[in-house]
């Protein structure tokens, strides 16, 4: 049997995270506290109490320049760490990325999660181009210190009082390691501990995980999907919404995609009636977007239990009204683009401006949004794969997450996504609709392909 530390492999796993649920945020609640309460691993040296804890990861989550890794037993976090990306206008360091916060819970540990993270986050740092990763720990972090010299990471210095614990000061360890071959070398001070750093090639890496967005889209009252956003090319595939959404939810998806079809061209909403179904019988997040124009509507629907609202033409036409959106719902905006031969489509899809994709993602992303749905309108509904090269490109131009949408039609192109984030981590998740509902895609099969 393939295991790990006698456990076998299918019971331990690590992700990168960038939503958090209930049940998740309270086991890494529960795992941090265990990490502090144990001396290690994380700054606060008492528990600071729930609410807190609770602040502190949904914040983390807001930071673009942190991407929070979680490691997994029977399916519970029991772990994390922390990968810091060096802020834009810190272009003297780009080249470097900066590991924190790794620890896993007293009662899971033994079973490798620890090595499994610092992979994780490492592979995640090659893949985005950084050259160096750097990580700080207390000298009484005695395992600490052995799993990251056992990953080949180098000690180059000492801080004599680098922290207070029980009583006493202790000292902190400076560690680095290369990551690639064509490292930019910045010379060090005369003073400085000089430790050689020895190159290492590119790991081989497969992606992250991705999250799987069922779509459940709305016109006149009826679950149904359109090829290439016509809507008179509308095939229905169910009447009942709230029973559609029960369905995706029990077949283990996490999340939901909701899109008012009949809104995006009206510009309000249209589909009311369905939408609460869909709330009332959802036990997963639900997004929700077409046809919200205004903060009254965007308030609406937040207010009824929609847990993020994605706003598509008004990006275009009013950018003003994201940035206040964003100000009043932080974390809970989406904006959705959509384009055409890179060129951005508004009004459901019936409208082309002269504004490409990435620019607007750029404004987007200055604004305040959460995250960003890119569809390549050419390809939705048609069943003929991702326009993985616009997403990817999309993806590594901005510091939020980048939902990719329309073309999926087999299992193949989910795992030609997942590959991609290899090279574009900045990919968060994947919208499924026609492949999903005409049986070409098994949502079992697309959630291992995807996790």
């Amino acid at each position: 049997m393939n295991e790990i530390g006698g456990i076998r492999r299918d019971r331990v796993r690590t992700e990168r995270l960038q939503s958090l649920h209930e049940d998740d945020l309270g086991a890494l609640c529960e795992a941090t506290d265990a990490a502090i309460l144990d001396g290690g691993g994380f700054g606060w040296l008492s528990v600071p109490g729930r609410q807190a804890m609770e602040r502190y990861f949904r914040g983390l989550l807001m930071v673009p320049e942190r991407m929070l890794f979680v490691a997994r037993l029977d399916g519970i976090i029991v772990g994390a760490a922390q990968l810091v990306r060096p802020p834009r206008n810190n272009e003297a360091q780009a080249m470097s990325a900066t590991l924190m916060h790794l620890y896993v819970a007293p009662y899971a540990r033994g079973h490798g999660l620890g090595r499994l993270l610092l992979l994780e986050a490492e592979q995640c740092a090659r893949a985005m181009g950084y050259q160096i990763l750097n990580l700080d720990v207390r000298e009484t972090q005695v395992e600490a210190i052995r799993l990251f010299q056992s990953f080949g990471f180098h000690q180059w210095g000492v801080h004599p009082s680098y922290a207070r614990t029980d009583g006493r000061t202790v000292r902190g360890l400076f560690f680095t390691k290369r990551l690639q071959d064509n490292e930019r070398v910045v010379p060090a001070h005369p003073r400085a501990l000089s430790v050689p750093i020895p190159a290492r090639g590119p790991l081989s890496v497969t992606g992250h995980s991705l999250t799987l967005y069922p779509a459940i889209d709305l016109k006149d009252g009826a679950c149904v999907r359109l090829r290439r956003g016509d809507m008179d090319a509308a095939t229905v595939y169910s009447d009942d919404p709230g029973a559609q959404a029960r369905a995706w939810a029990a077949a283990g998806c996490q999340w939901l995609h909701v899109v008012d079809l009949n809104g995006a061209f009206a510009g309000r909403s249209a589909n009311s009636a369905a939408i609460e179904a869909i709330i009332a019988n959802a036990t997963v997040p639900v997004q929700l977007g077409g046809g919200l124009r205004d903060m009254a509507g965007i308030e609406r629907w937040l207010s009824a239990g929609i847990t993020r609202v994605i706003l598509g033409s008004v990006a275009v036409k009013n950018p003003a009204l994201v940035r206040e959106a964003c100000r009043a719902f932080p974390g809970r905006i989406v904006a959705g683009i959509d384009a055409r031969s890179g060129q951005v489509a508004t009004e459901g899809w019936a409208e082309t401006s002269e504004m490409q994709a990435v620019e607007l993602g750029r404004r987007m992303e200055d604004a305040g949004v959460a995250a960003i749905i890119f569809t390549e309108i050419s390809r939705d509904g048609m069943l003929t794969g991702i326009d993985i090269a616009q997403t990817a490109e999309l993806a590594n131009a901005l510091s939020v997450p980048v939902i990719a949408s329309g073309g999926v039609g087999t299992a193949a192109h989910l795992q030609a996504l997942r590959q991609a984030t290899a090279q574009a981590p900045g990919i968060e998740g994947v919208i499924v609709g026609r492949a999903l509902y005409d049986g070409r895609v098994d949502p079992a099969e697309a959630l291992r392909i995807l996790s």
